[in-house]
């Protein structure tokens, strides 16, 4: 049977649905893939050193939790970083999702002061800002842009999924990803605030505002984080 090793970047507390949730999730698509998976987490802790981060190539895919904020901020933007230049299948959920945008900013756009206001409250222009209504607990719909891979995944246009969340993408900065070729937005809530996006030319890497994981909780599995570990495994087949 074919297995992926897919690496969970973030520091796992038994306490957080957001947590707990993302084994059983991996577990079900697993199944619906007859496929077996071994998630492994990795607290960002570790990530301290260049050889720490490049180990993270031993794994078929990254996946980027919540619960911000993170031992080692910059441990996961280099993660990231990696799975992006090195073309490793990446999913970002809730925090994933965040620090995937701010590693974008710095290092793709070269807007290298961008901040997170949770973890910089002083700063006057985050590009990751307190949301207008809080998404703690809170099931909201989401509008698959026509065409995305997201759109294709789901085969729907529109789905309801869940957050618990305080922190997205400043609207004034959603601008700079509009019309380019390298990154696609795939998902937007009713008021057209970015809730997907994904990265053109790459075998898999898409991240999310929302946490799919908790589809778990219902037995559910879910389309993207099937597509996640399908795509893991292609990388295993290459490696």
């Amino acid at each position: 049977m074919s297995s992926a090793r897919i690496a969970l970047i973030g520091d796992y507390n038994a306490s957080l649905t957001a947590h707990i949730t993302i084994a059983p999730a991996l577990e079900l698509a697993a199944r619906a893939l007859d496929v077996d998976v071994k998630p492994v987490w990795i607290h960002t802790s570790k990530l301290n050193t260049m050889e720490a981060v490049r180990s993270l190539l031993a794994y078929q895919g990254i996946w980027c939790v919540p619960g911000p904020p993170y031992a080692n901020m910059e441990g996961a933007i280099s993660a990231i970083s990696l799975a992006r230049t090195e073309s490793l299948p990446f999913l970002g959920t809730c925090a994933g999702f965040q620090h995937a945008l701010i590693e974008y900013f710095k290092n793709v756009i070269g807007a290298t002061n961008v901040a997170h206001a949770e973890v910089n409250p002083e700063s006057t222009h985050p590009l990751i800002s307190k949301l207008s209504c809080s998404l703690v607990d809170v099931y909201a719909p989401i509008r698959l842009i026509p065409g995305s891979l997201s759109q294709r995944f789901y085969g729907a246009d529109r789905v309801l999924e869940g957050y618990r969340c305080n922190y997205g993408l400043n609207p004034e900065f959603a601008q700079l990803l509009q019309n380019r070729t390298d990154i696609q937005i795939e998902g937007t809530d009713d008021a057209g605030e970015i809730r997907i996006i994904r990265l053109q030319n790459h075998p898999f890497f898409l991240a999310t505002l929302f946490q799919p994981q908790r589809s778990s909780l219902k037995g559910f599995v879910h389309p993207l984080i099937r597509e996640f570990l399908s795509a893991s495994l292609a990388a295993y087949v290459m490696k």
